[in-house]
């Protein structure tokens, strides 16, 4: 026993004599260039470490001393900030409601720097959700590729696998959407060849052809009831065009898009002439939280691609019966696109009935491409809207969604370099005030995202892993028996 005490002690001694101490180090008076920038960002506990890289100069070794406002402390060197998982929960969990002061120090040529202490705040709003859902794709303008559907555990680096081309080849894949960030409830739609919607309810999947006779397509952009009966679709056509000597590449638009809901006790699809106008396009549907409400864009119908100038969506709601599956009859108009000379659009509310986010852009019903698109949040008892000055860039943000708790929003963004977005997190307060937001850690971030040519959209929340039988997923698709939902009369 003592044996093993004594080459304990020693291993230790030997990690801690490599471990370089900073000496004498020249003081800089600025904060230190980072990356990701995660000077003054607001965190939930039990986030997976923040860990971060030096900018600009290569530096031979980084030493940060983490310190916590109410207690514990931790030392890391290296070659990056690369903070132990366990260590950082505890830190972080420590500090909740409180800050983490951050002492960052390089070495350069045997010759330290010490720079200005800069801070995080922990949040006392919890994130407690297992992960996010998201779909990683180059972002080129071909169909289909080298794309698949993953998730990540935001507590530690581990990401997985959920659909990938790779295990279904040939078929190209979006709009996974859980129902209120329940990964037991799960929706996605596979296009082209063999295409087909996924249903999945307590485990249980099912791949269904959402395409009728009176739908001009089959179901994408979707959004659960949260009784879980429903599922809202848009069923539309999607195209891009590119422009020739401007620095603006590509232009997306919808022709045509309807919303129908489908009825998922029966495969039965609601429809309503008011959601299949054929002089609008209805788009991005909506559940309230409550579920008596459905948001939704609707725009007039333009001589795409020729006048995607005047592509304006107006924000609208209509009451909806979940007992008989019918709709009101009167469509309400929260934002008008025209009349401001915008477009809004991804309408998300929250799940706890206060706010409703949504994107806002000078034109289009495809805000990813628009760099001017940014996060607004509506106060749904006022009806005040604002903009999200600290969460928004230069760049396009969209595809936001919420927590399970509400107080914290996933979104894409183009910040950066304008081409990939990447995935940012934020919260909210009780006012509506939202926090500086952070880039989704990595175990070395700068090499991670340097070195992905993959682009992040449709980010989610989950409150546990999502469980699909891969297997039974490609047994399903390339099945020819493919059920045939029926429209309700």
């Amino acid at each position: 026993m003592k044996k093993i005490i004594y080459a304990f002690i020693a291993v230790w001694m030997g990690i801690t004599a490599c471990t370089p101490s900073v000496e004498n180090p020249t003081m800089v008076n600025r904060k230190p260039s980072i990356y990701p920038d995660y000077i003054g960002v607001t965190i939930p506990a039990d986030i997976a470490p923040m860990n971060f890289n030096i900018k600009g100069d290569t530096v031979d070794v980084v030493d940060v001393v983490a310190k916590g406002s109410k207690g514990g402390e931790l030392h890391v060197s290296g070659e990056w900030a690369d903070f132990d998982v366990e260590d950082w929960h505890q830190l972080t969990e420590q500090n909740i409601g409180g800050s983490i002061s951050f002492t960052v120090s390089t070495r350069k040529d045997g010759k330290w720097k010490q720079y200005l202490d800069f801070q995080m705040m922990v949040s006392p709003y919890r994130l407690d959700d297992y992960g996010l859902t998201y779909r990683r794709i180059a972002p080129g303008y071909e169909v289909g590729g080298d794309i698949g559907i993953y998730q990540r555990d935001i507590h530690t680096f581990d990401e997985t696998a959920i659909m990938t081309e790779t295990a279904l080849p040939g078929r190209c894949f979006n709009c996974h959407t859980a129902n209120r960030t329940d990964a037991r409830q799960l929706t996605c739609q596979i296009r082209g060849e063999g295409a087909g919607t996924l249903i999945m309810k307590d485990g249980k999947q099912q791949w269904i052809d959402t395409k009728t006779d009176s739908t001009k397509a089959a179901g994408s952009y979707a959004y659960w009831h949260p009784e879980g009966n429903y599922v809202a679709y848009a069923a539309n056509a999607v195209h891009q065009c590119f422009f020739v000597g401007t620095y603006k590449p590509i232009e997306v638009y919808h022709d045509f898009s309807n919303i129908v809901v489908l009825d998922t006790r029966n495969n039965q699809l609601v429809t309503d002439s008011k959601l299949m106008t054929p002089d609008w396009l209805e788009i991005f549907p909506a559940f309230s939280a409550d579920g008596n409400t459905l948001y939704y864009s609707t725009s007039k119908a333009c001589r795409v691609p020729a006048e995607y100038l005047k592509v304006k969506c107006s924000l609208v709601s209509i009451p909806f019966d979940a007992k008989t599956g019918k709709f009101g009859e009167k469509v309400d108009t929260l934002l008008n696109g025209p009349k401001t000379n915008m477009s809004y659009v991804l309408a998300r509310p929250s799940y706890d009935g206060k706010w409703l986010m949504y994107t806002r852009c000078s034109r289009s019903n495809f805000p990813i491409v628009q760099p001017d698109a940014d996060l607004w949040l509506m106060n749904l008892k006022t009806r005040q809207t604002y903009p999200l000055t600290a969460v928004n860039s230069k760049m396009s943000e969209s595809y936001h969604n919420w927590s399970s708790n509400s107080h914290w929003f996933v979104f894409a963004s183009k910040r950066g370099n304008g081409n990939y977005t990447r995935l940012y997190i934020s919260s909210i307060d009780d006012q509506g005030k939202a926090t500086k937001p952070f880039l989704l850690p990595q175990r070395n971030p700068w090499k991670y995202y340097h070195g992905l040519f993959d682009a992040y959209n449709v980010p989610d929340f989950t409150k546990t892993k999502v469980e699909l039988d891969i297997k039974e997923t490609r047994n399903q698709i390339f099945s020819d028996d493919r059920p045939k939902v029926t429209v309700r009369e």
